[in-house]
C-alpha cells in the first residue's frame, strides 16, 4: 500500500529578486501636487493605515510607506512601468484582504515582512546600500509605481480578492484547486516566459544517491531504496497545469510540493530521473514559485509588449474587477 506525505503548505508570497538582462524603462511622469516626491495627504494610500509586523516588532504604516518598500522586495526596480504598477495593486490587494481577517500566526497585525509568509519588505538601509547611485532614481521610480495606482485594488464578490504572486512560470500559471485554493480567478492561465527571455527560467538540481537516500528515509521510513538506484523512482502523476502532483519514490507516494521543500526546488514544475553516468538523481525545473496568481516576470514580459497593469491584472486574476479606496 503507498504511504503518502501530506502537503506541509502553502507559502503565498515568495522572495524574488532574480537578475534580469532588460533595458531601464522609462520612469513615470506623473508627480505630487505639492513637488515634495510624496504622496499628498488626501490620497487614498496616505489615509489607509496597516499594521505590520516586522523583525523589530509590530508598526503602524500607511500603505503609502508601506507599499513602496514591499514593492522594492518583491520586484526588481529595472522591470517596466506598468508592471511595477501591477505588482503595487497585487501587494495593496494582498495586505487588504488580511487586513480584513488577520492569519493566525500574527493576530496583532494586518501583514508581516517574511516573504515566507506575506510578502518581502526592503529597509531603507538596505535599498541604499544594494542601489548605491541608483537609489534615488529607482526609489522614485517605485513610488511612482505606487502613486499611479493610488488605491487601486482587486476585488471578488465586493470584497479584496487574494491576489497571490509568484516570480515565474513556464506554459502557464498553477491551478489554485490544485493547492487548496479554489477560487474562480486562481485559475490556470498562459503565461509568456520563455527560457529565451528569461534569465534562470529553468534550473537544475543533482543529489548524490546517498543524499537522495537519506532524505527520503528521513521524510518517509517506510521508503525501500536499496539496489539498483533506477528502478527507486516510480510513477510520477502530473496535475492539469502539468506541475507534479505526486510522484512514487521507493513505493512511497510522496506530493510534489513535499518534493519541492525536501530537495529546495524552485518549483514543483519539475522532473525526476537517475543519472546513471553522473550517478546521480536530477531535478529539472521550470519556474520559481508556487505558480498560484500573477507571475511576476510574465508582467514584465506582457508590460514590454504594450500592456498596461490593468491588462496585466485582468489576465493573471480573471474576473476580478479593480477598485478604489476611499
Amino acid at each position: 500500500m503507498k504511504r503518502k506525505i501530506a502537503l506541509s503548505g502553502l507559502a503565498v508570497a515568495l522572495v524574488f529578486l532574480l537578475p534580469l538582462v532588460f533595458t531601464v524603462p522609462r520612469a513615470g511622469d506623473r508627480r505630487s501636487e505639492d513637488g515634495t516626491g510624496q504622496l499628498p495627504a488626501a490620497s487614498a494610500d496616505a489615509a489607509t493605515v496597516l499594521a505590520v509586523r516586522t523583525a523589530a516588532g509590530t508598526r503602524e504604516m500607511t500603505l503609502a510607506e508601506y507599499l513602496p518598500l514591499a514593492l522594492a522586495g518583491e520586484m526588481p526596480a529595472v522591470f517596466e512601468p506598468e508592471a511595477l504598477q501591477a505588482q503595487a495593486v497585487a501587494l495593496r490587494t494582498y495586505a487588504l484582504y488580511y487586513r480584513a481577517q488577520r492569519k493566525p500566526n500574527h493576530p496583532e497585525a494586518d501583514i508581516c515582512t517574511e516573504p515566507g509568509c506575506c510578502a518581502a519588505f526592503a529597509e531603507e538601509e538596505t535599498l541604499r546600500e544594494n542601489w548605491g547611485e541608483n537609489y534615488d532614481a529607482y526609489r522614485e521610480k517605485l513610488r511612482c509605481a505606487v502613486e499611479e495606482t493610488d488605491g487601486e485594488y482587486l476585488t471578488w464578490d465586493d470584497a479584496p480578492a487574494l491576489a497571490v504572486f509568484h516570480a515565474s512560470s513556464y506554459v502557464s500559471t498553477e491551478d489554485g484547486a490544485a493547492l487548496g485554493l479554489s477560487v474562480p480567478y486562481l485559475e490556470r492561465v498562459e503565461t509568456p516566459e520563455t527560457a529565451a527571455l528569461v534569465r534562470n527560467l529553468r534550473s537544475t538540481v543533482e543529489v548524490s544517491r546517498e543524499d537522495f537516500r537519506t532524505t527520503v528515509l528521513a521524510a518517509c521510513p517506510d521508503a525501500v531504496l536499496e539496489g539498483d538506484a533506477a528502478n527507486w523512482v516510480g510513477g510520477v502523476q502530473l496535475n492539469a497545469s502539468g506541475r507534479v502532483a505526486e510522484a512514487l519514490i521507493g513505493g512511497a507516494a510522496i506530493s510534489g510540493l513535499t518534493l519541492r521543500q525536501m530537495f529546495s526546488l524552485r518549483s514543483t514544475d519539475f522532473t525526476l530521473a537517475w543519472d546513471g553516468e553522473r550517478q546521480s538523481f536530477l531535478f529539472r525545473v521550470n519556474g520559481y514559485g508556487h505558480g498560484l496568481g500573477m507571475s511576476q516576470y510574465g508582467a514584465e514580459l506582457m508590460a514590454g509588449a504594450g500592456a498596461d497593469h490593468r491588462e496585466i491584472l485582468a489576465h493573471y486574476y480573471p474576473g476580478t474587477q479593480l477598485a478604489r479606496l476611499g
